[in-house]
């Protein structure tokens, strides 16, 4: 491409519009499209390959020989051309024979040629086809010219779906027609259980005009679609009401700083500039925001890329005119949401009265529309595939977020049983509700201490609503990961200070931040980004001890919010004793330099360390006489004994919490750390199944840490329990284990009257 790479994409729009305005057939046009582009990026090769009945067909080229057009055809992910179809994605190379997918075709004559670039030409959010360069010197394209292509390529979109060649047969059908039942699984997000009639979200807006007349028109139409958009977001803030203050009103704000972010702005700008129209420059921002969301392996990361997909979308309807979506236009019934993804936002604007539950095709647990949904009370499933070619609007829906489902369509039978297993819910919570004033106990008068985790202000209410006894783990990193800015020492303290407060007499556990690694913050570059194995990398408190500025200040907020009382510190991921002792000793620095500066202090500070590494079982002699109390991450621990990730689903299944492995394992640290007088807990989703807490305690474990929803049918197994009686069987079991230790366990609770329900 030339060196004036930078305003070639606007001339070649410009020449483009005149091809697209002719009245020609649409294989002249695309002739001429081929040319101009060549010429325009200096390459010796030009060609376009559409999408027809799922196979990629070359249609037009300037530079491979003519007889290879309609001619050569690619499937699917065959070839360099037929990978950028299927993946999406952008290829750039000096040399494209090395390339593991490149496939020759001889009939193109393309043998001499070396460097390669292609772009997808995307449709409504699908790859309708591949526009491809080539050059005989090997060389890599500089972004500009990738940027220039893919610019181009969104305009060739407009042009083939005018002329009616955007293949419909290829899988581009928006939905199946059925009016069968069906159920789709999905990932609970929040969880609950709710019917209501589906409504999707938005329309889909298509961008019709690509090239601009007028490019200070177009801008001035975007500065006044960003001023109305802002106007919204504020009186969207000013408004959202959650009873109670809470971390998802800094997701609000984070929303916010998006929504005036200059650099979204001026890239807008930028494709306008290019040639596009608003709408165009909108969207062709929005398809970059896709493409990294796609190569984004954090999912933290991705999920702020979500909050900007919003209000990319927010910002497209009100510069098209095309301002209604469900919640401007009124529920009118009982509804269950349906969207690809949802902003905060988006969310808070439907009326919670008519809003019973969320479908989202994306979503996870860390994304913001999670957060502010859970504040909300609306259950929602996330993951859910084939959505929009599976529901209808209006179809009845059960949405059943606990069974990670939702019956679409349901029959009668299925109405029937749904509303039979929301009852039994509704009774067995009525039933979980009535023991929240008394005590875990088993049986034979042994106490279990039930606590809690947690991660918000609101998550303290929990307390209150379970019985809990306190909470054994406040993830103190919530506040990071939905912040866009570092949280300050201030801010730090009054989130902590609060809970504090709200938790009373009642203890509570604060972890100090488990950041890096898989939980990538924005604003906190590491050295380590990319690593193959992050939940294995540099995270937690090997991070907390390298950027110890960072830890100094959480140091200082906990200490001056724990100000007369007692101060619970536990210290995650320690791989040895001396990063527990470094850790306490950062500690006590912050401590004394308190002191010394007068300022009020905890009456005593409690320090423990997290079990998560099994290189730790083995330092135990050295951790225990220096700790006040050891926790055990089974979340973690499972996945490091069994080098298995646990979000693999492939694996999720295979290594089973009640394996000889771990509870041998997990024998080995609590009879030593009994026998220091240390208190061991359990947190972690382990302990908050009934079968998997009850083998827990039979191995000597009285202290768990749980998800709020588990603490009742936690303490109902508790109190139906003969803990003598399970110790010895336990004992017995894991001398020699079988190998279904589930079954063994679960026959034995059943022999006893052990409530597992």
């Amino acid at each position: 491409m030339p060196a004036t790479a930078a305003a070639s994409a606007r001339e070649i729009l410009v020449r483009l519009h005149d091809v697209m305005a002719a009245r020609t057939p649409a294989q002249s046009k695309l002739n001429q499209v081929v040319g101009i582009i060549g010429e325009a990026t200096d390459s010796e090769v030009c060609s376009i390959y559409l999408l027809r009945e799922g196979v990629l067909e070359l249609f037009a080229t300037r530079g491979l020989a003519q007889e290879a057009v309609h001619v050569t055809k690619l499937a699917l992910g065959e070839g360099l051309v037929g990978t950028i179809a299927e993946r999406g994605e952008v290829l750039n190379l000096d040399e494209a024979a090395s390339h593991p997918d490149f496939a020759y075709k001889p009939e193109t004559g393309e043998e001499r040629f070396h460097s390669f670039a292609g772009v997808p030409i995307i449709r409504r959010e699908r790859v309708v086809g591949v526009l491809a360069v080539q050059h005989v010197e090997q060389r890599r394209y500089a972004d500009i010219e990738i940027e220039a292509l893919q610019t181009v390529a969104m305009v060739l979109s407009e042009l083939i779906a005018n002329a009616g060649l955007i293949d419909v047969a290829g899988g581009g059908r928006d939905r199946v027609q059925s009016t069968a039942a069906v159920n789709l699984p999905g990932q609970k997000l929040v969880d609950g259980m709710a019917s209501g009639a589906a409504v999707f979200h938005q329309p889909r807006i298509v961008v019709e005009h690509t090239v601009a007349e007028d490019t200070d028109a177009e801008r001035h139409r975007v500065y006044a679609a960003f001023d109305k958009m802002r106007e919204q977001i504020d009186r969207i803030a000013r408004e959202a009401e959650f009873g109670v203050g809470g971390e998802h009103l800094e997701v609000i704000q984070t929303y916010k700083m998006f929504a005036y972010d200059e650099g979204w702005a001026r890239r807008i700008n930028e494709a306008i500039d290019s040639g596009l129209t608003a709408e165009a420059a909108i969207e062709r921002v929005q398809q970059r925001t896709r493409q990294r969301m796609r190569q984004i392996d954090d999912p933290l990361l991705a999920d702020r890329m979500h909050d900007l997909e919003d209000l990319s979308n927010r910002l497209l309807r009100i510069v098209s005119g095309q301002v209604g979506t469900a919640a401007q236009l009124g529920l009118r019934q009982d509804t269950i949401l349906i969207a690809r993804n949802l902003g905060p936002a988006e969310l808070l604007e439907y009326d919670r009265r008519r809003l019973k539950g969320v479908i989202l095709e994306e979503g996870s647990l860390t994304a913001h529309v999670t957060i502010v949904a859970r504040a909300m009370g609306v259950p929602v499933l996330g993951r859910v595939r084939d959505v929009r070619r599976t529901i209808a609007e209006g179809d009845m829906l059960l949405l059943d977020v606990t069974g990670g489902t939702v019956f679409v369509r349901p029959s009668a039978a299925m109405e029937e049983a749904f509303d039979a297993q929301l009852q039994l819910r509704q009774k067995r919570k009525a039933a979980f509700a009535a023991l929240r004033d008394l005590p875990p106990e088993t049986k034979d008068g042994h106490r279990v201490t039930l606590m809690v985790n947690a991660g918000l202000r609101d998550d303290v209410a929990a307390l209150d609503l379970t019985g809990a006894d306190g909470i054994g783990l406040f993830r103190t990193e919530f506040q990071f990961l939905v912040s866009a800015t570092l949280p300050q020492r201030e801010r730090q303290q009054r989130l902590y200070r609060e809970v504090l407060e709200a938790a009373g007499e009642r203890p509570v556990v604060f972890r100090t931040v488990d950041i890096g690694g898989d939980k990538a913050l924005p604003y906190l570059t590491v050295e380590a980004e990319g690593e193959e194995n992050p939940a294995m990398g540099w995270r937690a408190l090997r991070l907390a001890l390298e950027r110890s500025g960072l830890m100094k200040a959480q140091a200082r907020a906990l200490l001056e919010a724990g100000a007369g009382r007692t101060l619970n510190v536990m210290f995650p991921m320690v791989s040895e004793a001396w990063e527990f002792d470094e850790a306490k000793a950062l500690f006590e620095a912050q401590r004394d330099w308190l002191v010394q500066r007068g300022k009020r202090l905890p009456n005593e500070v409690r320090y423990g360390a997290m079990l998560e590494v099994p290189a730790l079982a083995e330092q135990l002699d050295l951790l225990l006489p220096a700790i006040d109390f050891l926790s055990i991450g089974t979340n973690d621990l499972t996945q490091f004994l069994f080098a298995a990730d646990r979000a693999n689903p492939k694996l999720a299944e295979r290594y089973d919490w009640l394996s000889s492995s771990i509870l041998r394992f997990l024998r080995r640290v609590v009879d030593p750390s009994r026998a220091a007088g240390v208190p061991v807990a359990v947190c972690g989703e382990m302990g908050g199944r009934p079968l998997e807490a009850m083998a827990l305690i039979g191995i000597g474990i009285d202290r768990l840490s749980i998800t709020p929803a588990a603490v009742g049918p936690v303490k109902a197994m508790i109190r139906s329990l003969d803990r003598a009686a399970l110790t010895a069987f336990m004992a017995d079991l894991l001398s020699k284990p079988p190998r279904d230790m589930r079954g063994a366990l679960t026959a034995w609770a059943e022999a006893q009257g052990v409530d597992l329900a």
